[in-house]
């Protein structure tokens, strides 16, 4: 009898003890099934009326495409930094957006390239800045995350170094737009008068376009990337915020993974992306107050522009600029998703 009721109770004490493992792992699996992608193609004030239907289809069509494909790698059990990669170099190959293809000229008529990228499970993280080559900086970003003991290379450095990695190589021709032309003409044009010196004026629009992408994959893992053709007519090698890692760019899985547009200066000053992971880190603020924040507070309370895409480790997404426009969207796991430009 004594032998019945210890092996009942050994029995007893397996099934607890293999039903605890079999719930530990389905609570996992259903943790792990969670996914999420936010993508900007940059922030600025411009009117509604100035987008005509056509125009406005063209840019909410390239974003769902984006979407579309970085869901499909993440849904597939990818990387977020496959999915940032490829998603950003889908907004680089187009002319629409102020990266890759369809970059702004600087001052001497030329199309200097920018972009970062960082993996917030090792914090590792990599950028190329003054590329004028690389067809998809971003991807040149990443190997020299990958590929080498730095975080950020310029000019025929980095040019060289991409090449030598197996990025895309082009003639600095491929960049040109028509578009972006017009616009460089047009800002010589009114600062014609002494062109060593800086615009009388800011410009929001001559920035507008960057284009960056964020993601939170089934592993847990976060990653954020950031490419830009900076401003138009910008002097001197002058690099903005898109390649810096902590101001334009930033990523943790302590925190949250973080891509901004908007006026660089102003955004490196503030180490926005950085400043935004920190107060949920140190404050405990949510992902909404912390860019709320740093956005609508410190940025607009110094008198510049701009916005971010976020996401957190918990997969709350946060979409926040303090301009009349971002081109924006996102998707989850859940099946949610939209794209938008103008504030709805």
């Amino acid at each position: 009898m004594h032998r019945i009721k210890k092996s009942f109770r050994f029995q007893t004490l397996f099934f607890f003890l293999l039903a605890g493992i079999l719930l530990s792992f389905s609570a996992q699996s259903v943790a792990r099934s969670n996914f999420a992608l936010v993508i900007h193609g940059g922030a600025g004030n411009i009117a509604p009326e100035s987008l005509n239907e056509t125009q406005r289809e063209a840019y909410l069509n390239k974003l769902a495409e984006a979407l579309k494909v970085g869901e499909e790698i993440l849904q597939s059990g990818g990387t977020s930094l496959d999915a940032v990669e490829t998603v950003v170099n889908i907004l680089e190959d187009s002319h629409l957006f102020n990266a890759g293809k369809g970059a702004v000229f600087n001052i001497e008529g030329k199309n200097e390239l920018d972009a970062s990228i960082m993996c917030g499970a090792t914090h590792n993280a990599g950028a190329v800045a003054g590329v004028t080559t690389v067809r998809n900086p971003i991807t040149a970003a990443r190997k020299v995350m990958e590929n080498s003991p730095h975080v950020m290379l310029t000019g025929r450095g980095a040019e060289t170094f991409a090449y030598e990695n197996g990025a895309e190589i082009v003639d600095p021709g491929y960049f040109f737009d028509q578009r972006r032309w017009d616009q460089y003409r047009e800002f010589v044009r009114r600062n014609r008068r002494d062109r060593s010196q800086a615009p009388d004026t800011f410009d929001q629009n001559v920035k507008m376009g960057t284009v960056g992408a964020v993601a939170l994959d089934q592993h847990g893992n976060i990653a954020a990337a950031t490419s830009t053709g900076g401003m138009t007519g910008k002097r001197y090698g002058r690099i903005g915020d898109s390649p810096i890692i902590g101001a334009g760019n930033y990523a943790s899985n302590l925190s949250c993974g973080v891509s901004a547009t908007g006026h660089g200066e102003y955004f490196i000053r503030n180490m926005v992306a950085y400043d935004i992971a920190a107060r949920i880190k140190y404050k405990g603020q949510t992902l909404q107050e912390a860019s709320e924040a740093v956005i609508q507070g410190k940025i607009d309370q110094q008198g510049a522009y701009g916005g971010i895409i976020a996401i957190d480790k918990d997969g709350n997404i946060v979409m926040e600029f303090n301009t009349t426009a971002m081109f924006r969207g996102f998707i989850n796991a859940d099946g949610e998703r939209g794209a938008w430009i103008f504030k709805e």
